[in-house]
Formats: structure tokens, C-alpha cells, sequence
């Protein structure tokens, strides 16, 4: 079969695999670490391009962030979301397709798409640094990211819809800027309210999935 959004297999770093585990390697080896909440400095700063690559330093952060992802029932994960100062993240995630994605891009760059390949959706929008509230927000459907694998691998990553928003929304991150910057000020305010109401439920829940994982 092509390699269309017709083709259901698990991409991996942006190539179809004939078959996955439900857990991602990564996810089995990692340790769960705190997510950084909104109003933390790590996340309102632009990180660090990673320099040093191969290291098991950065093998151990990728696998502490696909558990933790995982735990936190997330799409995807930035490095400062677990206190860590480095332009990297994670996506495990399942697209408007049915299709799974499954990787990591270090040091990413947006590609400027021309207006016509691309078309707004507003659609709703959380973070796991903002724990509880979604809000409707525009981006583009169609998203281009090249960065470096884990290696220093040149690596170019494509996203529709659903994980085209992941890849905005995790680069963003890397710049210092979380959902709610993109928001009305009114809907800025309301979701705050609204993470104050919910954050110790979802704290909770995300406790117990740590627990049934044995993490």
C-alpha cells in the first residue's frame, strides 16, 4: 500500500513500520518525571539548542518523556515540560487518519508554508503544562518540522491536521510559548480558572496511570 494517509501503519520517526508495540520501546524504559506547570520560568523561555548528541543522557531524557507523555495520556511532550532547558520533543499520537506517530526532533525549525498548501482550523487545544482546560484555537492544517534525531540525523517530520497542530504546538514550546499566549486575554483568564478548578483531578489521575504502569 502507498505511503498515504490510506496506509495505516505506525510511522516512526516519520516512516511506516509493518508493525509496533501498543507501548512504545521508550515508554517501557523511561521513568516518569514532573510536569512543569504554567507560570514556571523553563516554560516561558526560549531553551537551548541541543549540542550534544548520542549521549545517554539524551537517550534517558527521550525515554523519561515518552513515559511520562504516556502517564499523562499527552500527544506529545516537550523537554521543558519536565524542567529540562533543551529544544527537544516527543510525539506519540494518533492522527485524523486512524494513522500513529511515533518519534523525537531535537532542535526543530517550522518550514514557512505558502498559504496555499496549507488552510486554518480552530479546533480545540490543551497542554499538559496547563492541566484540565482546552480552548479553541486556529492553526495551520498542514505543518513541516526539521530538526536532528537523537544522533544528530538530519530528520524532516510532515503533519495533517491533528498532528500538524502537535508539531506547532511542541515547537512553540521550545520558544517559550505555551496555547494560552495565543489566546484572547478573556480566554486566557477563563482557562487559568479553569486549570485552578481541575488540576488536582487531573494530578490524581495521572498518578494512578503512573501506579497501573508500575512507574
Amino acid at each position: 500500500m502507498a505511503d498515504t494517509p490510506q496506509d495505516r501503519r505506525v510511522r516512526v520517526q516519520g516512516e511506516p513500520v509493518d508493525a509496533y508495540p501498543a507501548l512504545a520501546p521508550e515508554t517501557e524504559r523511561g521513568a516518569v518525571r514532573r510536569i512543569t506547570v504554567v507560570g514556571e520560568p523553563v516554560l516561558h523561555r526560549r531553551c537551548r539548542p541541543v549540542t550534544e548528541f548520542g549521549t545517554p543522557e539524551l537517550a534517558r531524557l527521550i525515554d523519561d518523556m515518552f513515559a511520562t507523555n504516556h502517564i499523562a495520556d499527552g500527544a506529545g511532550l516537550a523537554a521543558n515540560q519536565v524542567d529540562v532547558d533543551l529544544q527537544l520533543f516527543i510525539w506519540d499520537i494518533i492522527d485524523d487518519w486512524g494513522v500513529r506517530h511515533v518519534g523525537h526532533l531535537a532542535n526543530p525549525v517550522l518550514e514557512d508554508l505558502p498559504a496555499t498548501h496549507r488552510r486554518l482550523l480552530e479546533e480545540p487545544e490543551g497542554c499538559l503544562s496547563v492541566p484540565g482546560p482546552h480552548r479553541e484555537l486556529a492553526r495551520p492544517d498542514h505543518a513541516v518540522a526539521h530538526g536532528f534525531d537523537l544522533h544528530g540525523r538530519p530528520l524532516t517530520i510532515e503533519g495533517h491536521g491533528y498532528f500538524a497542530r502537535c508539531l506547532q504546538h511542541e515547537t512553540d514550546h521550545l520558544h517559550g510559548r505555551l496555547y494560552l499566549d495565543r489566546l484572547p486575554a478573556r480566554a486566557r483568564k477563563s482557562a487559568l480558572r479553569e486549570m485552578a478548578d481541575r488540576q488536582a483531578d487531573v494530578f490524581a489521575r495521572r498518578a494512578a496511570n503512573a501506579s497501573r504502569l508500575g512507574k
